[in-house]
């Protein structure tokens, strides 16, 4: 997806860099396929504000995305659009089973319409098209994959944003296969767990730029203060004779509850998960690894 910037007429527009509509289908989304998505504004059942700097926005609704792609194992599957989802980062692609039924997915880089896939149990080696959904098991070493399963028949949780792949490394003796995730993590992950081969479609969407403030708030983003620019009393970093990197005062940048912005592991080592990491995104293995 092909991004393009505006003749700077006005303020907004010469810092404007918007993802073009080529190759979208112009189109209603499949009704059935979605479901409505009510504003919060941030709060929760009580009313209680627990996600700052939400509210307002446009009004979206939301497309129901087929991430396990496990109960329609060996039938093929025709691509009948390319569509916007104003819910993630990539686009998603409408695909029809021989069936009849219809599903959304997340769309690779080069699928078009009239494109075939399918998810398969079985393949031979000219089978891996892009689109094409198998266990890590049957997947060729070194093939860039999307939409990985951390759990076998959970459904998808790596890789599904714009322009994101995971490089297939090996499969060990004890069924685990060997992946790299894109911030550099080498970590494990069950063979019989599912991908689909690929990248991510829409790439270049990070060179977007809104362009104005405007355009942040048709996205339900409210404006942000700094804590810094806040008084002692809202904020741990605020108060103090004139500006401060640090606050105020020689403390570390944090939340307002006191959560270290730099620096600081958010990782517990207790996670159960841990000791399938071989090499985390710093380059440094986790401790008792060698």
């Amino acid at each position: 997806m092909a991004t393009k910037s505006t003749r700077p007429l006005t303020p907004s527009q010469r810092f404007t860099t918007i993802s073009t509509s080529k190759g979208l289908t112009r189109k209603r989304p499949e009704k059935a396929l979605t479901e409505p998505k009510p504003k919060t504004g941030g709060r929760n059942a009580y009313g209680r504000i627990t996600s700052r700097r939400r509210g307002g926005g446009h009004k979206q609704l939301y497309r129901i995305i087929d991430f396990k792609r496990n109960d329609k194992l060996d039938v093929p599957a025709t691509v009948l659009a390319i569509e916007y989802d104003p819910n993630r980062s990539p686009n998603i692609a409408l695909v029809q089973y021989t069936d009849g039924e219809k599903r959304y997915i997340i769309a690779p880089h080069g699928l078009k319409v009239g494109d075939t896939i399918i998810a398969g149990t079985k393949a031979e080696i000219t089978d891996f098209n892009t689109g094409n959904n198998y266990p890590l098991a049957l997947i060729p070493f070194s093939t860039k994959v999307h939409c990985v399963e951390l759990l076998p028949g959970k459904g998808a949780q790596l890789a599904r944003g714009a322009g994101t792949a995971v490089t297939l490394v090996t499969i060990n003796d004890n069924g685990y296969a060997q992946i790299k995730l894109p911030s550099g993590e080498v970590r494990l992950v069950h063979a019989r767990c599912r991908a689909t081969i690929g990248e991510v479609g829409k790439g270049d969407h990070n060179k977007i730029s809104l362009g104005k403030a405007g355009r942040n708030r048709w996205l339900g983003k409210r404006p942000r203060v700094r804590g810094v620019a806040m008084n002692p009393v809202d904020h741990p970093n605020g108060g103090g004779q004139g500006k401060s990197k640090g606050g105020g005062g020689r403390q570390h940048l944090s939340s307002p509850w006191g959560q270290l912005a730099k620096g600081f592991p958010t990782r517990r080592r207790s996670n159960r998960s841990n000791s399938l990491i071989l090499v985390r995104h710093n380059g440094r293995k986790p401790r008792g690894k060698k």
